[in-house]
């Protein structure tokens, strides 16, 4: 279930989306087909690929597309828009084409990761929101996937939302956190609506609110034995805190058999304290305790303290994942490729700039993954035009993406088309997968990237090419443009 549900949406967009709408209108182009696809030009923190999210809300949002009374009536009282351009609003429905890669697929930069085919009004009142959905998960995914990276394995929860930017960026940013590899949430209502795995123990308010710590310890492990997880930093980590919380565990969880609990280090020395709360427990019998950690962690913090030799088995990752404080822009655009003439033919449009890397890549497209049929890895990323097909039973020239005189043969490899059908003619035609389906599709497909793409520091440029059709029509609308 989407927040949308009982939210219109529709008038979630940038001013001139409408001005537009009612210049195409005045102009007699609101029926005009026309193409757009949404990309981003760089991965965020440097990284080797980004993970794509948000589809299922852009699905929700163009399925609850409707102008109301009183929008029509707000709209009316900017007196600026035409009385015709308000009254085909009233009945204004989404009836075009919409292509996307599914959610969690590895996406790289320059690639459609969203194609729309539709008349114009149409296509340039959705840009704001389809950027939006896909641009905030897309983000908060990919650094989830770092995060969960980092940690070699262990269990990472998406504690975030007290620092969340508004109520929306905290729900669906657990939602996209948990498809990146996430294990769960701290935050109840993205359970409630989107089933991501909430949990969490005790606060430092907790342990504060007893006359003593380890009061406070044994009446919250004889209450919840079997979820007993305690936060031993509130006074003295080492002194007090594991001492007492070793206490409450044998003195209530021991008699019952139960040896499945923890305890959480939200400040100080993370390597120092662990090391020396792992003996403390081990010790005393305890093994099977877990630590958690939380405190302003991100991907490299936490790959440190591995390397440091910190004993964590669970990390709390809070302001710095919901956020991606380190980078928190996205990046993705929303650009015109292409329009269809009155013949029906498509004609590629391109924008170029002086920063060349803004300029587009024209037409209606396809976009391939090259599979290693010997590993099972992505090899390279292909853009074709659309009615162009790859035959994957013979070698294949392809060119680096950042230096155009390195060529490399592609060979013994699998093609597969990326972008699904998603909506034709206004009709939902996608089985929407669920989050579960999502998160499982995400593991897989990043298992299929080289170690060399996802590294964090100075990761492989991974090729992403144009067809010789392809490039051969975007030199030539350069060249006529000079």
């Amino acid at each position: 279930m989407d927040l949308t549900d009982t939210r219109n949406m529709t008038m979630l967009c940038d001013f001139y989306e409408l001005t537009m709408g009612n210049g195409y209108f005045a102009a007699g182009y609101k029926d005009r087909i026309c193409y757009f696809d949404v990309f981003f030009r760089r991965c965020p923190d440097g990284g080797g690929f980004a993970v794509a999210a948000g589809l299922e809300q852009v699905v929700d949002y163009i399925q609850n597309l409707h102008f109301s009374k009183e929008d029509i009536d707000y709209l009316r009282g900017k007196k600026l828009f035409s009385e015709e351009f308000l009254e085909y609003l009233e009945n204004f429905k989404f009836t075009g084409d919409i292509w996307a890669v599914p959610e969690g697929t590895p996406v790289f930069p320059k690639e459609p990761i969203l194609t729309v085919r539709a008349k114009a009004i149409e296509a340039q009142l959705i840009e704001t929101y389809v950027l939006l959905a896909l641009n905030h998960q897309s983000l908060i995914a990919t650094k989830a996937n770092r995060v969960v990276r980092a940690a070699e394995g262990r269990v990472v929860l998406e504690f975030g939302s007290r620092r969340a930017q508004g109520a929306d960026a905290a729900i669906l940013g657990a939602r996209a956190a948990y498809i990146g590899g996430c294990h769960g949430t701290a935050c109840t209502i993205s359970d409630e609506k989107y089933g991501v795995p909430a949990g969490g123990t005790m606060a430092h308010a907790w342990v504060q609110m007893f006359d003593s710590e380890y009061e406070a310890f044994k009446t919250y492990c004889e209450l919840y034995p079997t979820n007993a997880t305690l936060l031993v930093d509130t006074y003295n980590t080492l002194k007090s805190g594991v001492p007492n919380a070793i206490r409450a565990f044998n003195e209530v969880l021991r008699p019952l058999g139960i040896t499945k609990c923890g305890i959480r280090l939200d400040s100080g020395d993370m390597t120092y304290l662990t090391k020396k709360a792992r003996k403390m427990l081990d010790d005393a019998g305890w093994s099977t305790c877990q630590i958690s950690a939380s405190n302003s962690l991100d991907e490299h913090l936490i790959q440190d303290l591995l390397r440091q030799g910190a004993k964590i088995d669970l990390f709390g990752v809070g302001e710095r994942l919901i956020t991606a404080k380190s980078e928190p822009v996205f990046g993705g655009v929303y650009k015109l490729a292409a329009v269809e003439n009155e013949q029906g033919e498509i004609i590629p449009k391109i924008k170029i700039s002086e920063n060349v890397e803004k300029i587009t890549n024209p037409h209606f497209k396809k976009l391939y993954r090259f599979y290693g049929n010997d590993t099972g890895k992505a090899i390279a990323d292909y853009l074709t035009v659309y009615d162009e097909t790859v035959d994957d039973s013979k070698d294949l020239e392809i060119f680096d993406p950042n230096a155009t005189w390195k060529r490399k043969t592609v060979y013994n490899f699998t093609a597969k088309e990326l972008m699904v059908p998603i909506f034709q003619g206004g009709k939902l035609v996608y089985d929407v997968p669920t989050l579960e389906e999502v998160r499982g599709y995400c593991k897989a497909q990043v298992e299929t990237l080289w170690d060399e793409v996802k590294r964090f520091d100075n990761p492989h440029d991974y090729y992403v090419d144009l067809s010789q059709k392809l490039w051969d029509m975007k030199y030539g609308l350069l060249k006529n443009h000079q």
